[in-house]
């Protein structure tokens, strides 16, 4: 990256801020966030409690999805800036610090230590985004919740309201697992091609709700979507390291991204390429969400370490 290109990309970060919070935060619309939230609850194995795979569970899960959307309002302007940067991450920018720390407040420290020799840039949290951060957290709410589940249907004790709590924990981590599967959500190049354009990718803001929104609405149903995703839940391994490879390989599809736009993929009744390529996407986020879910109640089971003051 040259001086002339990170002070380019600086520049542009100031001017562009509105556009910025607003179009990072609202990936796949109301409908995606939908279609990926119902069909991981769908593909939940029988060994996850029945209440989480039950019409009104399915139901709940998919009205969770597009909830941290719904706190993208000026009427909570405090709620506003502190949640918008857990819906992306810019990789390009993440990446200078090397091997990402695995804790929120390490990366804010390695983020302000890499200032030092960026000076051209902004490496604020607020401007590389918080994304995967937010989701393991939340992926470990979850399971915390499902593990207290576990300790009182042992006793025989109500779990009415730790149910409710697990179906919006689960809910709300298949918004930023949705986020994830959205390659713009991982990527400095999120609404409008910046910077160098030898291939002259289109540099107008709006390709991101045209992608992610205005196209599901118009073209995408969940049974376009359910023969894509993986036929087999997993349980999963480190979270942490498998959920940063799925936004990896979700930023590796940034610039088709940018070619089926190119190509009409997105624009009215698009291309078959471009319906492709979304109902691909949504799959991904549908899947990684099942998986997570499914993961989170197996792993909350595993024995606690006793306390140490």
């Amino acid at each position: 990256m040259t001086k002339m290109f990170g002070l380019f990309r600086a520049v542009v970060a100031v001017a562009l801020v509105p556009v910025m919070t607003v179009q990072q935060s609202f990936a796949w619309g109301n409908d995606g966030h939908k279609i990926i939230n119902r069909l991981a609850g769908v593909g939940l194995p029988v060994a996850v409690p029945e209440f989480l795979r039950s019409a009104a569970g399915l139901n709940a899960l998919e009205y969770y999805g597009p909830e941290p959307d719904r706190w993208r309002n000026a009427t909570e302007p405090e709620l506003n800036a502190a949640q918008a940067p857990e819906h992306f991450i810019n990789l390009e920018e993440a990446d200078l610090l090397g091997e990402l720390p695995r804790r929120r407040y390490d990366y804010v420290r390695a983020l302000a230590y890499a200032q030092k020799s960026h000076l051209d840039m902004a490496l604020t949290p607020e401007k590389v985004g918080m994304q995967p951060y937010e989701t393991v957290e939340l992926w470990e709410r979850l399971k915390a919740a499902m593990r207290e589940y576990r300790g009182l249907q042992a006793k025989g004790e109500d779990t009415k309201p730790v149910e409710c709590e697990i179906t919006f924990l689960a809910g709300w981590l298949g918004h930023y697992v949705a986020d994830g599967s959205m390659p713009l959500h991982t990527s400095i190049q999120y609404n409008g091609w910046m910077g160098p354009n030898p291939n002259g990718y289109t540099t107008e803001h709006r390709i991101h709700s045209q992608f992610e929104s205005t196209f599901v609405t118009a073209h995408v149903k969940a049974g376009d979507v359910a023969p894509l995703m993986g036929s087999k839940p997993v349980v999963m391994g480190d979270v942490f390291v498998e959920y940063m490879a799925y936004l990896r390989h979700s930023n590796t599809l940034v610039e088709k991204t940018y070619q089926l736009e190119k190509a009409g993929g997105f624009g009215g009744a698009g291309t078959a390429e471009g319906k492709a390529f979304v109902d691909e996407r949504l799959a991904a986020g549908a899947t990684e969400l099942r998986d997570m879910i499914y993961t989170a109640w197996v792993r909350s089971a595993d024995p606690v370490p006793a306390y140490r003051p």
